[in-house]
């Protein structure tokens, strides 16, 4: 999924424009996709992807409103392991049968994209 372009006089804001974040939102609709196949008795679960997939571009957008390197880089680190926390959370779902090994493959690529991109503005 392709994030749409703003058009028609909408501000566009510099971390809109980063593909690490547009990568982020990607992955968050592909989670959703995640979420809504998800049998009933795994709220746990669900709620530990969901809230991961959201951290990742709202952090990414955090990190671009501070104004110190240091501050900047910690928070696109706390971005970086909440992308980590969903691949783990999305090798529990595939062990558990609870997600499929082509929705599986595709995730952890586009998190691996997100991770790498991370770690680069972490320093």
């Amino acid at each position: 999924m392709m994030v749409p372009a703003l058009d028609g006089g909408d501000l566009v804001l510099s971390f809109q424009t980063l593909d690490v974040y547009r990568c982020s939102i990607e992955f968050l609709a592909l989670s959703n996709a995640v979420l809504e196949t998800l049998p009933r008795g795994h709220s746990a679960l669900a709620d530990q992807l969901r809230r991961g997939a959201m951290s990742i571009p709202l952090n990414i957008a955090e990190a671009q409103g501070r104004t110190g390197g240091a501050d900047r880089a910690r928070t696109y680190a706390i971005a970086r392991g909440s992308a980590m926390e969903c691949v783990a959370i999305l090798d529990v779902g595939r062990t558990l049968g609870l997600v499929g090994e082509g929705v599986h493959r595709q995730a952890v690529e586009l998190l691996e994209r997100v991770v790498a991109m991370l770690t680069k503005l972490c320093r």
